[in-house]
């Protein structure tokens, strides 16, 4: 086999080889979420393409179990801990039982938790560690911009926390089932959640966003020759309100409250069962929203959706990894505003048709600093939804062409 061939293997095999062994962990037994569920891996057979594609998406990677090849921070030596100060640090260490988060005071060791759990893999990542049945996230996060560990956003800067618990307010967005149960330790941690661990589907899976998938599965199976879709939900058969409610179920901010857990949310439902959604209604509101989570509020104040049937799939196809792609978002801006709707952009005649198809989201969609993920000095940027005209942003880019 020639070294070409083993590297296309790692890249594309490996993620397929996880979804088969997901699949196989179930044979034999109940799937997690019940039977009228098939496993993601029973869509490769048919849409292999789109699989392959959404394996490099956020929503994919939005939780999977730890490995050296899903945590992105280093274990080479001077660039393996986090110091908090002289007195205290934390050190990323790989072991043959896998990688730890070691804390170590005056050079003496203390608590040490496996990585167990990777969440995020695009702005960055943070990590859990399983404690019997209770899930806790780890001290030490890692953050893209600066390529770096960095201390857990929300922790105190000098004490190494261990005790924060996860529970199905986080892993509702950032997984796709897990059965919960009573916890093993309900004094040593009062209030936490248990769950088993072993019913834990990681990510944003097709059924998440699609529903049960047993039954569409058997017919096409069975029915090869019907292309139609049987027995499943396309995202194109919602409503406009069906479609901003089924994104809604994650990017609607933390700030509403939770009626019961969103596992069971099934394209189609109605939020308002499972959540509490507060609404921004004016636009000029929306400054009371943090660009990072609710995407939703953003958009719901931008006048490009109070005016039009604008919905979430109008820009974004959640199947294929588009991020960054400023033209190809350009592109889906200048569908509405062009010289046929008369809405253009005000720039249109004083910039040149390049830059106007490169700057859209740069100039109407900004990328600002969060103020829910604050680690230290690292500021996480993220393109806000509210769409609207930002007269700095446009004096950046345009001093930026003059250079």
């Amino acid at each position: 086999m020639s070294k070409n061939t083993l590297i296309k293997l790692s890249i594309f095999g490996l993620p397929l080889i996880f979804i088969f062994s997901q699949c196989l962990n179930f044979k034999g037994k109940e799937n997690p979420r019940g039977e009228n569920y098939a496993g993601s891996a029973a869509c490769i057979s048919c849409h292999k393409e789109v699989y392959q594609s959404y394996l490099h998406t956020a929503h994919y990677m939005a939780s999977q179990p730890a490995n050296g090849n899903d945590i992105q921070g280093s274990f080479t030596k001077g660039s393996d801990e986090f110091v908090f100060n002289p007195h205290l640090k934390v050190v990323m260490t790989k072991t043959d039982s896998g990688f730890y988060q070691t804390s170590y005071e005056d050079e003496k060791k203390g608590e040490s938790r496996r990585f167990d759990v990777v969440f995020g893999g695009v702005k960055g990542q943070t990590y859990a560690y399983w404690l019997t049945n209770e899930l806790f996230q780890l001290p030490i996060s890692y953050v893209d911009n600066t390529h770096s560990w960095i201390n857990s956003p929300g922790y105190e800067p000098n004490r190494v926390a261990f005790e924060r618990s996860i529970g199905t307010r986080c892993l509702g967005c950032h997984a796709s089932s897990i059965k919960q149960e009573a916890p093993d330790l309900p004094g040593y941690y009062n209030g936490f959640e248990g769950f088993d661990k072993t019913s834990m589907v990681y990510g944003v899976d097709c059924e998440r966003c699609h529903g049960p998938a047993a039954a569409h599965v058997e017919f096409q199976t069975a029915n090869p020759q019907v292309k139609t879709a049987k027995y499943i939900t396309t995202f194109k058969s919602l409503t406009r309100e069906q479609k901003i409610n089924m994104c809604g179920i994650c990017h609607s901010g933390g700030n509403n409250r939770l009626v019961k857990p969103t596992f069971g949310f099934k394209p189609g439902d109605t939020l308002s069962n499972y959540m509490r959604i507060i609404h921004i209604n004016a636009p000029a509101n929306f400054k009371q929203i943090d660009v990072h989570g609710n995407q939703r509020g953003l958009l719901e104040s931008s006048k490009c959706f109070i005016k039009s049937n604008l919905d979430c799939s109008t820009c974004h196809n959640t199947h294929i990894n588009e991020r960054d792609n400023v033209t190809l978002y350009a592109a889906r801006c200048i569908a509405c505003h062009n010289s046929t709707s008369h809405i253009e952009c005000k720039m249109t005649g004083k910039l040149s048709a390049p830059v106007l198809t490169t700057n859209c989201i740069a100039c109407h969609m900004p990328a600002l600093a969060s103020k829910a993920i604050i680690a230290g000095q690292a500021q996480t940027l993220v393109h806000t939804h509210h769409i609207a005209i930002y007269p700095e942003e446009t004096q950046k880019v345009l001093a930026l062409l003059k250079q």
